[in-house]
């Protein structure tokens, strides 16, 4: 049975629906984007032009954040459903509080390193938490709703970073620096009186010890085919970073294809999320979200690399993600059967984050081979039919329905299940 449509009006209207701890994880997030924008994508700039840095220092010091982050967000995860969402989101980001301000006055390579996997290990440590926690506060019954809200609030301070940025950096990038990690530092003492406890193993499933939580979260097969399908959708978001702006040969359209993807989804995300409400179960807006992703490329393979197409394509990709993002989420803790949900965002993350270095390499690669002839955006095309088949053949069988509330009595015989497991085997090392 389709949900009942969630409340009408804007993102704030709808925002103060929710009980105060959902508002601040909204409040968080916009936070942590609008920080990490504003300063991010002008660090590779600094480093070279403003240090002298070679182009592989500059790789090195970049790809040891994104290493630290997707490497990470499995442990940052377990954490979290151990210790407690509310630790993990506050030690996360004091974290990024002090990489940041570390990078305002880091010049050797070894300090412009610890501070970028500072700034990496953050992340890891607060997203699986900020996500699991905002699926316990909202609530199954509201729990889609407020994940569109979310990604609102995400997609704004995607916009509203870089235009900061600007007009920081042209000062100097030291008081971007400054400023990012003072959000971070407000955010940070914010969360810690207001947030509230939310989760930990005292209060999980498996009881106090948690034995079991690796091998509940790592054997879940459904979740690791799920995993793998939805990837394909990162790769072809990841094209907003990657081929979109190649093609564009230009900062001022690269800009505005940020720019459009940004309005298309702060315009458009409650009102698509309302419609697929109303219109489609989750299982078929999975489907119809990745479908709609591959269907973006198709633009730029008939028009070419014009203005229009490019824009159009980044446009299409920001309605698909809208379709996909809340019923993506919410399925991960459906699958979950609200066991070790921190843990499982966390691999998620991990999966997603791999397939994302492995498609933008074979994406590059195939420009390189075939430069911008049709080809290229056809196999792009391509992964996201495939991986809408994938998801509607997982689909076909109920195996993505589940739901906590359906399958309690199924979660309380694994959990015991588990258990017995695990004191008939001696667990591994750690």
């Amino acid at each position: 049975m389709t949900p009942a449509a969630p409340p009408r009006g804007g993102i704030w209207k709808q925002s103060r629906t929710f009980d105060p701890a959902v508002r601040l994880l909204f409040l968080n997030q916009l936070t942590i984007n609008l920080g990490f924008y504003m300063l991010m994508p002008f660090l590779a700039a600094h480093l070279a032009d403003g240090l002298g840095m070679a182009a592989w220092a500059v790789g090195l010091v970049l790809g040891a954040r994104n290493l630290s982050q997707q490497g990470m967000f499995l442990v940052g995860g377990a954490l979290a459903d151990r210790l407690g969402f509310k630790p993990l989101i506050v030690a996360g980001c004091a974290l990024r509080t002090v990489g940041f301000g570390a990078l305002a006055f880091a010049q050797s390579l070894p300090m412009l390193i610890a501070a970028s996997l500072a700034t990496g290990l953050a992340g890891a440590l607060f997203n699986p938490a900020v996500r699991a926690c905002l699926a316990a506060e909202a609530g199954e019954e509201r729990r889609v709703q407020a994940f569109a809200l979310f990604n609102a609030y995400y997609q704004a301070g995607i916009l509203l970073g870089p235009l900061v940025g600007v007009a920081l950096t042209g000062v100097s990038f030291r008081l971007t620096c400054t400023v990012a990690a003072v959000l971070f530092a407000g955010l940070t003492l914010v969360q810690l009186r207001h947030l509230p406890v939310r989760g930990g193993a005292a209060d999980g499933p498996a009881g106090k010890d948690g034995r079991g939580q690796f091998r509940t979260v790592l054997s879940h097969r459904t979740f690791w085919l799920f995993s793998l399908a939805m990837t394909g959708s990162y790769v072809l978001s990841f094209q907003v970073y990657l081929a979109l702006p190649l093609a564009a040969e230009g900062a001022g359209l690269t800009t505005a294809l940020f720019v459009v993807s940004a309005l298309v989804a702060l315009a458009g995300q409650l009102r698509i999320t309302a419609w697929c409400r109303r219109r489609l179960d989750r299982e078929r807006c999975l489907v119809l979200g990745l479908a709609l992703m591959g269907g973006a490329f198709l633009v730029p393979a008939a028009l070419g690399r014009g203005v229009a197409g490019l824009l159009l394509c980044a446009a299409v990709l920001a309605v698909a993600n809208a379709v996909l993002y809340p019923y993506e989420m919410d399925t991960v803790v459906a699958l979950s059967r609200g066991r070790w949900v921190a843990t499982h965002y966390g691999l998620y993350n991990t999966v997603c984050g791999i397939g994302i270095t492995v498609g933008n390499l074979a994406t590059g690669a195939l420009l390189d081979v075939t430069g911008w002839s049709a080809v290229p955006w056809l196999a792009l095309c391509a992964v996201g039919l495939v991986c809408a088949g994938a998801v509607a053949l997982l689909a076909r069988g109920g195996r993505l329905a589940a739901t906590e509330t359906a399958t309690k009595a199924e979660a309380e015989r694994g959990t015991e299940t588990a258990t017995e497991t695990a004191t008939e085997t001696p667990p591994a090392a750690a």
